[in-house]
C-alpha cells in the first residue's frame, strides 16, 4: 500500500496537486492539517483517491478530528497535526499517544520541518510543509516486509 502524506499547505495547494498527479497510483492520501480547504479541493479533483485528514491549529471552524488512528495496509497509523502534542518542543507526548494507541507509524506536521526516524518499533514521519521552501511531502510504502518512509523534496 502506498500513502501520500501532506501537511501545512496554508492555502497554497499547487504543489500538492502536482504531487497527486505524479503519484496517481497511491492508495490513500493523509493530510495532517493547516489547509483543510486545500485538501477539500484535492478531494474534488481526485475523487478516485481515498483521503483522510486531521485538523491543524490554523483550520478554524473545522470539524475534522485533532487525531485519527487508521488501520491501513496492515499498519496502525496515528495521525495528528501535532500542535495538541507540543511537537515544536519535542516528540515525547506524540510518541506516548501513538504508543498508547498501539500504532506502529506516527504521522505529524506543524513544525514545517521534514523528519523521518524510527524508535523502538515506531516509525515516525513529519512530511514537512507542502507550501514552504523547500516544499516537502511524504511517501509511505507498507508491505509484508514492513514500513518504508520517504521524504520527497519538490524544489
Amino acid at each position: 500500500m502506498k500513502l501520500l502524506v501532506f501537511s501545512d499547505s496554508h492555502g497554497m495547494p499547487l504543489y500538492m496537486r502536482e504531487a497527486l498527479e505524479r503519484h496517481r497510483t497511491a492508495d490513500a492520501v493523509i493530510f495532517l492539517g493547516d489547509g483543510e480547504r486545500d485538501i477539500q479541493q484535492m478531494r474534488a479533483l481526485f475523487p478516485e483517491m481515498a483521503f483522510y485528514a486531521v485538523r491543524g491549529n490554523c483550520d478554524f471552524g473545522s470539524d475534522a478530528p485533532v487525531r485519527e488512528v487508521l488501520d491501513l495496509g496492515g499498519a496502525r497509523i496515528f495521525c495528528t497535526h501535532g500542535h495538541a502534542y507540543n511537537v515544536k518542543y519535542g516528540l515525547y507526548s506524540a510518541v506516548c499517544a501513538a504508543r498508547e494507541a498501539k500504532a506502529n507509524l506516527l504521522l505529524f506536521g506543524h513544525t514545517h520541518e521534514a523528519l523521518e526516524t524510527y524508535e523502538d518499533g515506531l516509525y515516525i514521519l513529519n512530511p514537512g510543509s507542502i507550501s514552504a521552501y523547500p516544499a516537502t511531502y511524504g511517501v509511505v510504502d507498507i508491505s509484508d516486509s514492513g514500513i518504508l518512509t520517504n521524504i520527497i523534496h519538490r524544489n
